[in-house]
């Protein structure tokens, strides 16, 4: 080994796990892949790697005018290569965070990221073969997924469902397909909505339903099952599961729709006695605020004028955490915060309720 690269070695040896309370992202590329359709792939704005699970999210701070916002993207790149990370995103007509990446973000921009969290991940609910169902951009945690195995246990037994309105919509088509040239137990099954020229076309037509699951995957019965997609779509393959017994234990999906949606505002306040509110003293912004029984700490710094950055609300995407300095809170999460970050003392403020007046780095 040269020199240099016995230097080099010692350097990655020293390197520590990218830090979302430490550091920023900075966009590397950005490439194409399919009609409204892009893959952002970042670094590192430090020395550093990223540690995450396959499947796994971020939720990335986007400088829109006039105020920031709040957007959570799925990663589609594998930790198996941990110096870059990728978000693919479709945008919608009447999107406003995706649409301003599209317009806006360059490589060598610098942005703030939350992350990476999440649940649904093979590493988190293994199996001893798996169908991986998506539809659009829920291809991405399935992607992620993939590649890993790919890296890591290419012998894994994958079938792979995805559905697109066209073939020109299939994200990742022809990696996939490359992917299936060395991973002999993977298997390709695509379906579209419609197709013009069925000459060019070798997948199925029409909408998902148990007889194309049936035909894709005939063992379906028998695997763990991944799913993400639109609400709809997810409803459709989760219904169809429970009407032929699936085991449901097995089956996980992909959603950011708040699961425990915050009481709104005005409905706490008008339910709840100044007997029992407590105080939180929002430390950065000098304020001391009352905060009615039941009433959530983001509630009450809006209510302040406090900001505190905010996207599922539903103690999932792990924006809102911010670190407790004392008292006593009632926190209801659904995996955006990690153990460690509890023990130091970090809430999501989306899922708090104060049970003593309490103090808050916000």
């Amino acid at each position: 080994m040269s020199k240099t690269a016995s230097k080099s070695h010692r350097h990655l040896d020293q390197m520590q796990p990218w830090s979302d309370r430490q550091h920023l992202l900075e966009c590397l590329s950005v490439t194409p892949e399919a009609p409204d359709v892009m893959t952002f792939t970042f670094g590192p704005d430090k020395d550093n790697w990223f540690r995450y699970l396959p499947g796994q999210f971020v939720t990335l701070e986007l400088p829109t005018t006039p105020e920031p916002v709040m957007r959570t993207y799925t990663l589609s790149s594998t930790p198996s290569r941990p110096f870059s990370v990728a978000v693919t995103v479709k945008a919608q007509r009447d999107s406003i965070g995706t649409r301003w990446m599209f317009d806006n973000l360059k490589p060598g921009m610098r942005i703030k990221a939350f992350g990476p969290l999440g649940d649904f991940s093979h590493i988190r609910h293994p199996g001893e073969k798996y169908l991986f169902v998506s539809a659009g951009s829920g291809i991405t945690p399935m992607m992620s997924m993939t590649r890993y195995m790919s890296d890591i246990a290419p012998l894994s037994d994958i079938s792979f469902i995805n559905c697109a309105r066209s073939p020109a919509d299939i994200i990742f088509r022809s990696e996939l397909e490359y992917l299936a040239r060395f991973m002999p137990n993977l298997n390709l099954g695509l379906i579209v909505e419609g197709c013009g020229r069925t000459d060019l076309w070798s997948g199925l037509k029409g909408r998902i339903d148990k007889a194309k699951i049936g035909l894709l995957a005939p063992d379906f019965m028998d695997r763990t099952i991944f799913c993400c997609g639109p609400e709809v779509f997810m409803d459709a393959v989760r219904s169809m599961l429970e009407a032929h017994s699936f085991d449901m234990s097995r089956y996980h999906q992909e959603s950011f729709q708040p699961a425990n949606a915050a009481t709104p505002l005005a409905e706490v306040a008008d339910d709840a006695s100044t007997e029992t509110a407590t105080t939180i003293r929002f430390t950065m912004a000098g304020k001391d605020v009352l905060c009615p029984a039941g009433q959530t700490v983001l509630q009450a710094a809006r209510g302040a004028g406090v900001r505190i950055g905010a996207a599922c609300e539903s103690g999932l995407c792990g924006t809102c955490r911010v670190l407790k300095l004392s008292g006593e809170v009632e926190m209801s999460h659904n995996g955006g915060i990690l153990e460690d970050e509890i023990e130091e003392g970090y809430i999501l403020a989306c899922c708090s309720r104060p049970k003593t007046d309490v103090q808050v780095e916000a």
